[in-house]
């Protein structure tokens, strides 16, 4: 079996649709997509309740999200696995309990899928309704563990901490104790696999701190990227919160917390000022092109950090594959 799996060559069959993250946030029935940022005076919050005119798309929209997000983190648990060799996880290699512990993940991660995807008909929604953003499993391609214990154990799953916390509240609030009960379950699995990641990072860089320093400052960029012009956040005008208790629980000190919250509004003050901005140019025009408002100092810092691993390493490819599909 091949190492390195490129995300072009993903199995799927022709019920699923794939797209780029600026094509998915277009799509308003999704959160934080198309009509939110226009029609967002609707509500006091934009966070995900039964009472919302949009709640049924885009509470549907959400878990056929979840469902093909949890199919590419067990396609990346396993392709760590196996990419790596086992050793003292030095270089190229990882301890063998660490290839244990990614494939308890990968089980984990098979029972999501097939949750998620029970789920998803049980709200009425067919697979490839929704389209899938394989931005998840582009993030896992990096040659370094290190990296992706940073940007997918402790960034992308640390999101999945938040959305699994958010879709859990819905539950609660629409009287659905299926949705509550299997999201409940689910996110005490993704709190175990932030937390394995956070401690193996910890173990694998001990003796090398020039690499983890390089793990963490991929990790933010991840966060960044992800942080989806603040549609997650502390604030209401967020899509769904930041889950403090439950990344204290997965192994996040107090001060990164408060790193992901300051700059989860620092983007979402970003996204308003891009979006005011581009409401103003559509009043003087008669033609309006939406584009995503991913502010220029967030990707300049972003790339900037990227490149010093552009020559080595498969997380530039992956990053550069997002920018070429209009994502940053």
């Amino acid at each position: 079996m091949r190492q390195f799996f490129p995300v072009e060559d993903l199995a799927r069959d022709e019920r699923f649709v794939q797209t780029n993250m600026a094509e998915r946030l277009a799509d308003a029935r999704v959160p934080g997509g198309g009509s939110e940022r226009k029609s967002s005076s609707r509500s006091s919050t934009n966070r995900l309740t039964p009472d919302r005119h949009d709640a049924s798309d885009r509470a549907r929209g959400l878990m056929h999200g979840i469902m093909v997000g949890e199919i590419q983190a067990l396609e990346g648990a396993g392709r760590t696995a196996h990419d790596f060799d086992a050793g003292d996880g030095s270089g190229d290699t990882i301890p063998f309990a660490l290839k244990l512990d990614m494939a308890r993940q990968a089980w984990d991660e098979a029972r999501h899928v097939e949750i998620s995807a029970k789920l998803s008909s049980w709200m009425g929604t067919e697979i490839g309704e929704f389209q899938e953003n394989t931005v998840l499993f582009e993030a896992a391609c990096s040659n370094d563990p290190g990296l992706r214990l940073a940007g997918v154990n402790r960034a992308l799953e640390g999101l999945a901490i938040d959305v699994f916390t958010q879709m859990k509240e819905f539950g609660q609030l629409a009287d659905d104790p299926f949705l509550e009960f299997c999201e409940d379950w689910m996110l005490a699995d993704e709190v175990t696999h932030v937390k394995m990641g956070s401690d193996w990072l910890r173990r694998v860089t001990e003796n090398d701190p020039d690499r983890r320093a390089k793990a963490l400052e991929f990790q933010q960029v991840v966060d960044k990227l992800f942080s989806f012009g603040g549609a997650r956040s502390d604030s209401d005008e967020s899509s769904f919160k930041l889950a403090r208790r439950f990344r204290e629980l997965a192994g996040f000190t107090d001060d990164e917390v408060e790193t992901i919250a300051e700059m989860d509004l620092t983007a979402l003050e970003e996204r308003k000022a891009a979006v005011r901005k581009m409401q103003q140019a559509a009043s003087n025009s008669t033609v309006f092109s939406w584009n995503w408002p991913i502010s220029v100092p967030i990707q300049s810092e972003s790339f900037a950090l990227i490149s010093t691993w552009r020559a080595s390493s498969h997380a530039w490819r992956a990053m550069s594959s997002l920018s070429s599909k209009g994502i940053v």
